[in-house]
């Protein structure tokens, strides 16, 4: 039996749609290597089904794809028997429905296409022949399962959830499936017995974004920085050209969503859609760049917001994915250097720098925007606050005091301001900087024309340290990285 780690929300959703007494047709998405195919494959085939899987092959002719096709229905309906080859996407979904005749009427069948983004290559006239198969013969029949699945998330979302003609509201489930959070991370990790607390976890989790393919090629005889330098840093590594793998994988014209990426992440506190507009020059303005943009949020990569009280600024983007922040900041700089003098040890050389520690700051906010419930919980806030950040920028030669909030939740009578901050040891809050977080407090309200009550919260990783300051301010508004691994049920 394969293990699931986590994953409770997906396993009970496709729970419900295989004990439900209608047709599903279930759409899956999401980033590379996120463990999409493990799931559904793990489910699965652990029930009393008949279970029929087929796989896009990657810039495959249709030709090849249909020739794939063809030899899983062998195995799974004719006990390898050999069958003619379909020509076409039509002939192949009408010897599926020939063999989904000869089934039993009392037994659930599940249809597994996997990557069918890969088989729609143009011309192919697969989504067309999918959406006549299923609006004909497999929607009123209540023992199919159709999953369709794809690491090309913006693909799956316009092609299929959002489709306009054959497929619209045909979709009766989608599932997005994104990294593991802390909390699953440092199960996945006991579940590899891969030796490691809270603080160590949370480093992986900086550099890997909590995907499992990455995790899973952990040596546990090597130290986390180790397994960094081998996996990442090393030229015969195992993901020291991930990066480009993944974009050539999910995009046409992938250099024109590095590009965007790239220029993202220059910008620690986001970046506004009229400077990316602005700046970049491989992308053509208007409505193709909201559609690269979309697809890369979509994907994972980058993160759309609205900053508090400045809807007019429209919406702001980061880098999200931590793997991508991470190899734009530490691989891609030195990336020919480690080809032609073959260093060793760079991450373990170099990981203790001025830059080491500013990109540690960025990613843990990072990781604590992907975790807002559980900081709600800690600080006992209302589930329906709204977290956003704040940023509030002066102009050059302005005498105002300008000031920028990490995150903040605000509530029907009041606002949290939330302070973030990576310390190896318990955060100090000395006299100075008492006063730079109240003149941040100050700003604040005088920007904002606020009358609700505002609090300062404290989000660190090894917690605080108190002192006079520390009582004064932050009144034991605290989180700490345990908060941040706790399970919320959901």
């Amino acid at each position: 039996m394969s293990t699931i780690v986590g994953r409770n929300i997906e396993k009970r959703e496709l729970e419900n749609a295989y004990n439900s007494n209608e047709a599903e047709f279930i759409a899956v998405y999401g980033r590379r290597r996120v463990g999409k195919t493990y799931l559904l494959k793990s489910f699965f085939q652990e029930k009393e089904c008949v279970y029929f899987q087929v796989t896009g092959i990657y810039r495959g002719p249709t030709s090849e794809q249909l020739t794939r096709f063809a030899k899983e229905l062998e195995a799974t309906f004719y006990q390898g028997a050999t069958i003619k080859v379909p020509q076409t996407w039509m002939e192949a979904f009408d010897a599926l429905t020939e063999a989904l005749r000869q089934i039993a009427e009392n037994r659930k069948i599940v249809l597994f296409i996997d990557e069918l983004p890969w088989m729609a290559t143009r011309k192919s006239g697969v989504v067309r022949a999918l959406e006549y198969f299923w609006n004909r013969h497999w929607a009123n029949d209540k023992r199919i399962k159709l999953i369709v699945c794809g690491s090309a998330a913006s693909w799956i979302i316009q092609k299929i959830v959002k489709n306009r003609g054959g497929f619209h509201n045909r979709v009766t489930r989608k599932i997005n499936l994104k990294p593991f959070n802390l909390h699953d991370t440092a199960l996945y990790l006991e579940y590899l017995n891969y030796q490691c607390n809270h603080q160590q976890t949370l480093k992986l989790y900086m550099v890997t974004g909590g995907v499992p393919f990455y995790l899973k090629n952990l040596k546990k005889s090597y130290s986390i920085d180790q397994n960094i330098d081998e996996l990442f840093f090393n030229v015969d590594g195992l993901f020291f050209d991930e990066f480009n793998e993944v974009f050539s994988s999910l995009f046409e014209n992938s250099d024109q969503y590095k590009e965007i990426v790239t220029l993202i992440a220059d910008y620690r506190y986001g970046v506004s859609r009229n400077i990316i507009d602005e700046k970049n020059k491989l992308t053509g303005k208007g409505g193709r760049l909201s559609k690269r943009l979309a697809d890369l949020e979509y994907a994972g990569f980058i993160t759309s917001h609205i900053p508090f009280q400045h809807k007019k600024r429209g919406l702001y983007y980061r880098v999200s994915d931590e793997y991508c922040y991470f190899y734009l900041k530490w691989i891609a700089p030195v990336k020919d250097k480690l080809k032609y003098d073959h260093t060793i040890n760079y991450w373990q050389n170099n990981a203790r720098t001025p830059g080491y520690y500013n990109w540690l700051g960025y990613t843990f906010e990072n990781v604590c925007y992907k975790h807002i419930p559980q900081i709600k919980k800690a600080l006992k806030l209302e589930e329906f606050s709204m977290a956003s950040p704040w940023q509030h920028i002066v102009k050059k030669g302005d005498q105002e005091q300008g000031a920028q909030i990490d995150l903040l939740f605000e509530r029907t009578n009041a606002i949290t301001l939330c302070e973030i901050k990576y310390t190896d040891e318990p955060f100090v809050i000395d006299k100075e900087y008492a006063q730079k977080l109240q003149q941040k407090i100050a700003v604040f309200k005088k920007v904002t024309k606020t009358n609700k009550q505002v609090f300062l919260a404290l989000v660190s990783a090894n917690g605080l340290k108190k002192n006079m300051y520390s009582e004064e301010i932050i009144n034991d508004l605290i989180v700490s990285l345990d908060d941040l691994f706790k399970d919320i049920k959901r």
